[in-house]
């Protein structure tokens, strides 16, 4: 690792980073920020909690401070994420690394109320984190432009494709001046998106800080085979030997979000549940709860799996596996942040041995399993092998970046490919605005 010091930046930021107690750099770091500062386009990948914020943060508030401040209506450095937990989430860190510069810094997302937004932003904003759908509204209500701006960020660029974001970052493209530097950071990346990040990008630099898709070592993995109907009753089980710690709860449907946190707060921990139909309100103030400690078991939908940021959180328990195989990684990576220890522990049926299958074909390795005493199945949990391969029939599982079923918005990840869907046309005509 790299002392901060060496990368030169201005004494502001030096002492920013020092308050923070930010004194070595993660690997991450030290490979994107002096890149990103020679002016670089970047594509990096590097799991979840590695300081991925920081790395494409640093350096443009760095070169920002060289450059003149933005006029009414313009944005100098947009950062793009996926949900409005992170779009608060990085604009929190950005805070914090800007402090004592003259940057205006804000987050605009759906949710919310639009004409507050429009009333922060029409003046001119330096730093502004979005959400696509939020943001394009406000361009075509002429609210924001951005001829002046130098620096395009997409943070967790897979999953603003995987939820449909896709013709709404195909409209805000070609709104975007193409001088400008442009950094892409995930913790997962596919193949097919590599490609597609091509197009956006000039003679990028590509770092990979582990193999892509993976989890941190620092998160000890293991699956419970059990059957359907005693799931809620192992993990009350393993709540209870769990004790007095922190524990995030990932389900599928908000419906069992509502049912455990009715059955864990009558039996008398404190807990709250996380999920789309809650409003955002109630949702941030149930996230820093979390953070600060003043909750002790999070129950949530997917809405959770990025944008949380816990220091020390040592559990994650999958009720139900995600849909997504990149879901998986992204909800283990609450746990084993900064280089601390957690736990991840997923309770998995017979019927979901595909959605196994398709994560250890992802992270390239099997996830240990291990029988709760009391709750071995009678169903049996078929075999697995790496590769993705169902023993028991031979035949191989959902490969990485394919879906098991529908998520997102529009009832489906479209993922920039049109091909198939009447619009083909019009984005290959979108695309080469792009190239030009």
């Amino acid at each position: 690792m790299t002392s901060f010091d060496l990368f030169k930046l201005s004494p502001v930021l030096q002492n920013n980073l020092k308050q923070l107690k930010y004194l070595e750099t993660t690997p991450v770091q030290e490979k994107a920020i002096p890149l990103a500062l020679k002016g670089r386009d970047l594509m990096a990948s590097a799991q979840t909690g590695t300081g991925k914020t920081a790395a494409f943060t640093l350096p443009v508030l760095e070169c920002m401070a060289t450059t003149r401040i933005s006029g009414p209506t313009s944005v100098r450095a947009l950062i793009l994420v996926p949900t409005r937990e992170l779009a608060e989430q990085v604009l929190q860190a950005v805070l914090k690394y800007s402090q004592g510069l003259p940057f205006k810094s804000y987050a605009v997302y759906g949710g919310v109320a639009l004409n507050p937004q429009i009333a922060a932003v029409k003046e001119g904003v330096d730093i502004l984190v979005a959400t696509p759908g939020r943001l394009l509204d406000l361009y075509r209500q002429n609210v924001l432009e951005f001829p002046d701006l130098k620096y395009l960020i997409l943070d967790e660029a897979d999953r603003m494709l995987d939820l449909g974001f896709a013709d709404e970052l195909d409209d805000l493209f070609c709104a975007f001046p193409k001088r400008r530097q442009t950094l892409l950071f995930s913790a997962t990346f596919s193949p097919r998106i590599k490609e597609l990040a091509k197009e956006l990008l000039r003679d990028p630099a590509m770092i990979e800080i582990a193999a892509p898709n993976t989890a941190a070592e620092t998160v000890i993995q293991r699956v419970i085979p059990v059957d359907k109907k005693r799931k809620t009753e192992l993990l009350e089980h393993l709540i209870k030997k769990h004790g007095e710690k922190q524990a995030l709860i990932f389900v599928k449907m908000r419906r069992q979000v509502d049912e455990l946190e009715n059955l864990f707060s009558e039996a008398g921990y404190s807990v709250a549940g996380l999920h789309g139909e809650k409003s955002q309100a109630t949702r941030n103030a149930t996230m820093q709860a979390f953070k600060e400690g003043a909750i002790s078991i999070l129950i949530a939908t997917d809405v959770a799996a990025r944008g949380l940021d816990v220091d020390d959180l040592p559990l994650v328990i999958n009720v139900d596996l995600p849909f997504n195989a990149e879901d998986y990684v992204h909800r283990i990576g609450r746990s084993g942040r900064k280089g601390k220890t957690g736990s991840a522990i997923s309770l998995v049926t017979a019927d979901e041995v595909n959605q196994l299958a398709a994560i250890e074909a992802l992270t390239g390795a099997l996830i240990p399993r291990h029988n709760e005493a009391g709750f071995e199945p009678a169903h049996k949990l078929p075999e697995t092998q790496s590769g993705g391969i169902l023993v028991s029939k031979n035949r191989t599982a959902n490969a990485p970046g394919k879906r098991t079923a529908p998520s997102g918005r529009g009832g489906g990840p479209r993922m920039f490919d049109h091909s198939d869907d009447g619009r083909s046309g019009r984005n290959k005509d979108r695309r080469k605005r792009r190239k030009k």
